[in-house]
């Protein structure tokens, strides 16, 4: 039963003359008499041509079905790798997931946390601790402009140049090493 129906007038191409169809939302429905099958009717083979083409062949059952049997021969031709065990599934506990942040985004971070009363200031520059905020790495896309103290795991080359150019300062494991070998070798040399 059609509740809301629209009706429009469609040329009739084999009657030479005008048909109201029913618009249905936006599908458009024909009438039973304009359809192909209605011509059709008493033809014996609904146009399949001679009588028994179109019959055996049902469907060969979705997807990639019959590799073995009827289309073996297209998979020795297009598909020689189809079959077999290739490579290994690498366990998901050695796979990482890196949670990244780039300085772009720092200013807005800073601005989240003063409006929140989180944020730490050292002096006159912002601290960010991002290790406590959930962030493995920091990336160099975007600006910044506030000089600004990050702590961080990890950082590319861009984002510690981005930011010492604002006036600011990457603290992290790569900073604190080197000074430790720096002291080692001033009391090696004293003593």
């Amino acid at each position: 039963m059609v509740l809301a129906t629209n009706l429009f007038m469609v040329k009739n191409k084999r009657k030479g003359c005008y048909m109201s169809m029913a618009k249905i939302g936006d599908n458009a429905m024909s009438p039973h008499k304009l359809r192909k099958t209605r011509k059709l009717r008493g033809s014996r083979t609904m146009g399949w041509g001679q009588v028994g083409q179109h019959r055996k062949h049902s469907q060969k059952g979705g997807r990639k079905v019959g590799r073995h049997k009827h289309l073996w021969t297209y998979v020795i031709k297009y598909e020689p790798d189809y079959f077999g065990k290739k490579g290994f599934t690498s366990p998901k506990s050695l796979k990482q997931k890196i949670n990244t942040i780039n300085v772009g985004e720092l200013e807005e971070l800073a601005d989240k946390l003063a409006e929140g009363k989180q944020l730490e200031k050292r002096g006159a520059k912002v601290f960010l601790d991002l290790t406590k905020l959930g962030y493995d790495k920091l990336l160099a896309t975007g600006k910044i402009t506030k000089p600004v103290l990050v702590k961080v795991a990890t950082h590319s080359e861009n984002a510690a140049k981005k930011i010492q150019d604002a006036g600011g300062q990457i603290l992290g494991k790569a900073e604190e090493k080197p000074k430790k070998t720096e002291e080692a070798e001033e009391t090696s040399t004293k003593g």
